[in-house]
């Protein structure tokens, strides 16, 4: 199946991307055994825009660590800072980390880019309380690293290879976990709607993968359920140009970027939610109908039981 997107991306996007022998990225079959260093961004960049779940504007500020980890500062909580682990993640129609009775929403997309970019050391300075939606996809935070660059830190980064198969259920959902040379991702999901219906979708990820076939794959929701979503104080940001709504029948915000484009966004939410793993992962994960509860909750059972993989 061809799977190339309806549109173009500019080729701003793509000149520093793929000039990658001109940075300190290391070649994709390196990246994906682990024989590299840590990496941090080679230099600050800022975005700005509003969170979907809370609507409040924010602005995010990317700088260099050399602190070999990712965390994020609440700049409104005076430096409140925030680690990634993943006992401390919480599933509320978003991926979401939880320090006390304050939190970070919605990391999964910057979460997901700075894992296709190798991006083990940031710090991530927050004025609110949630990572700004931007246009629903990843896309705008795969161009601000493309902007930014990397460079590699005296810190060696050791992957996890997936030794021993496992699966997990909730209801209709699964997730089946199994051992694989780089991290392949396979996705299945079954929405009773004439514009989404079964789509099935499956990526063996690199950088160039993760750029052209799911960073721009933009969230998605149904009109039915902003009701439900505002009494419960979610959605309240949400709009026709951070994510696709449907109403009963149709897409009322089209076109797609790709004829997949749902499917793609949940392929997009599971790289966000393995990053949480602290270190690249070499495994074969497929999701039927799954979530980011169900994401998170693969996170944890691999690293509780750690008979099921190596470290090298």
């Amino acid at each position: 199946m061809d799977h190339s997107p309806f549109f173009s991306l500019p080729s701003p996007f793509f000149s520093p991307i793929f000039s990658l022998q001109n940075c300190t990225c290391p070649p994709f079959y390196l990246y994906w055994i682990g024989m590299r260093n840590k990496q941090t961004i080679a230099r600050e960049v800022t975005l700005s825009g509003t969170g979907i779940h809370s609507g409040s504007p924010i602005q995010m500020r990317l700088r260099p660590s050399s602190s070999g980890q990712i965390a994020f500062i609440r700049s409104d909580l005076d430096g409140l800072e925030f680690r990634i682990d993943p006992e401390a993640m919480a599933a509320r129609n978003s991926t979401n980390l939880v320090r006390g009775e304050h939190r970070i929403l919605t990391i999964e997309h910057l979460m997901a880019s700075l894992y296709a970019y190798a991006v083990d050391s940031v710090l991530i300075e927050l004025n609110g309380e949630e990572v700004p939606i931007l246009d629903g996809s990843a896309l705008p935070f795969a161009e601000a690293l493309a902007d930014a660059g990397v460079r590699e830190l005296d810190l060696p980064q050791e992957t996890i290879h997936v030794r021993e198969a496992f699966s997990l259920e909730a209801g209709e959902a699964s997730i089946q976990v199994a051992p694989s040379d780089s991290l392949v991702i396979s996705y299945r999901i079954d929405f009773d709607h004439p514009a989404v219906g079964v789509q099935e979708f499956r990526l063996e990820l690199d950088l160039e993968s993760f750029v052209v076939q799911v960073a721009p794959a933009r969230t998605f929701g149904f009109l039915k359920d902003v009701p439900r979503l505002w009494a419960e104080r979610l959605a309240l940001g949400g709009s026709l140009e951070n994510a696709l709504v449907l109403d009963d029948h149709k897409l009322i915000n089209g076109p797609l970027r790709f004829p997949d484009e749902f499917v793609r966004h949940k392929v997009l939410d599971l790289i966000g939610d393995l990053s949480t793993l602290g270190r690249p992962v070499c495994g074969h994960f497929s999701a039927d109908r799954a979530g980011h509860a169900l994401h998170l909750r693969s996170v944890r059972h691999l690293l509780q039981h750690p008979h099921l993989w190596e470290a090298g």
